[in-house]
């Protein structure tokens, strides 16, 4: 199993804005030397607590500030863009990250977004499918393209920079509530990213994705298919609640309520609602053992899933969501990764021979002695 983060960002509107956007570049920088495979970062153009509008700008910063990490644009919004530049642009970013990029497409992450830009909310599933066909055109041929859509026209339209990776960077659909982005991830060869919120059946979103792609002629993998679930831990549940007990609370009525107006999935109030949230088995906010267990029920009742992402959140703080991540990558990555067989396997047999040892050990010093004082004697 892979392990990875996948970031809105998130951001209380009364914090500094830049000191925010260094920090999300600080956990990047922390998340590769952890170990992770992959960070996915999200567009967004209103609401003030999400302000990246650009995923490809800012990891090309982080891409400067990384060694090994995977990072992922999750995802560009494609109905408020025109699909060659997005193209361009991915297959730029491709190349000045030697092939560390994963291309996440979505309709837009906010309908606020939208009717900003003037875009009605019913459209933009249509709109940025239309897209997608085209930037799949452009990244995979150079037959010269002519078509047309909502605010954009292609006239013998080509890419001259061909993607660094072949045939283009890894394909990604974010799906959260509709059936639309599990689908359209089925017919198109993507990887399906299940948002984990509430009560959602994910087995019956995986049967989407392989309905679609047996319709397309395709094989859905479910080592491609990664899942999102809010995490926080910390040495004991109790402190891990209450790490997170105000900023969750907030998040879910201040942000999720009021500023989306999709209602709250729990009761609140707002300081129950992480407690609301964890016993309902939607949050997983306590120890590594906790999240461990966690995935293990998940893999269960999924029939399984190739990367496990964190939807990232700074609801407890900049220190204590560090050591949350720094808990996840020492004690629970290694668990679903093979790295602890040989450790315990080479313990198991230390253990089953540790008393035989010890009295070969003692019978040798015994030994030692012997022939220590009979030479002192012989001189």
């Amino acid at each position: 199993m892979r392990f990875g983060a996948f970031l809105a960002p998130f951001h209380d509107p009364r914090e500094n804005p830049t000191a925010a956007l260094e920090r999300d570049l600080d956990l990047i920088v922390a998340l590769d030397r952890l170990g992770y495979d992959e960070a996915w970062v999200g567009e967004h153009h209103s609401t003030g607590w999400e302000y990246i509008a650009s995923p490809e700008i800012f990891l090309a910063v982080a891409a400067e500030r990384t060694r090994h990490i995977r990072l992922g644009t999750g995802a560009v919004s494609l109905t408020y863009h025109h699909p060659f530049m997005v193209a361009d642009r991915i297959v730029l970013l491709d190349h000045l990250t030697r092939g560390r990029i994963n291309f996440g497409v979505g309709p837009g992450g906010h309908l606020s977004d939208a009717a900003m830009l003037g875009i009605p909310g019913g459209e933009i599933r249509d709109r940025m499918e239309q897209c997608l066909e085209v930037i799949l055109h452009l990244l995979t041929s150079t037959e010269p393209l002519t078509a047309s859509g909502p605010g954009w026209d292609l006239h013998d339209a080509v890419l001259q920079l061909r993607p660094y990776q072949r045939p283009h960077p890894p394909l990604a659909v974010p799906s959260l509530e509709s059936p639309f982005g599990m689908a359209l991830a089925g017919r198109v060869g993507a990887a399906p990213l299940s948002l984990f919120f509430g009560s959602a059946d994910l087995a019956a979103q995986w049967a989407i994705t392989e309905e679609a792609a047996d319709r397309a002629g395709r094989t859905a993998s479910r080592a491609d298919w990664r899942v999102v679930v809010p995490v926080h831990l910390a040495e004991s549940r109790e402190q891990a609640i209450e790490e997170v007990r105000t900023g969750g609370g907030e998040w879910m009525f201040e942000y999720v309520q009021a500023l989306t107006g999709r209602p709250a999935p729990v009761a609140g109030p707002a300081h129950l609602a992480v407690d609301q949230m964890v016993e309902s088995g939607s949050w997983v906010i306590g120890t590594p053992d906790d999240l461990i267990a966690f995935i293990r029920g998940l893999q269960e009742r999924t029939g399984g899933f190739g990367t496990f992402l964190t939807w990232g959140h700074e609801w407890a703080g900049p220190a204590a969501t560090l050591r949350s991540y720094d808990l996840l990558a020492r004690f629970v990555m290694p668990e679903f990764q093979g790295a602890l067989e040989g450790l315990r396997a080479s313990g198991d047999v230390a253990r089953r021979t540790a008393t035989g040892l010890h009295e070969q050990r003692v019978a040798g010093v015994e030994a030692a002695r012997a022939t220590h004082a009979r030479r002192r004697e012989e001189r």
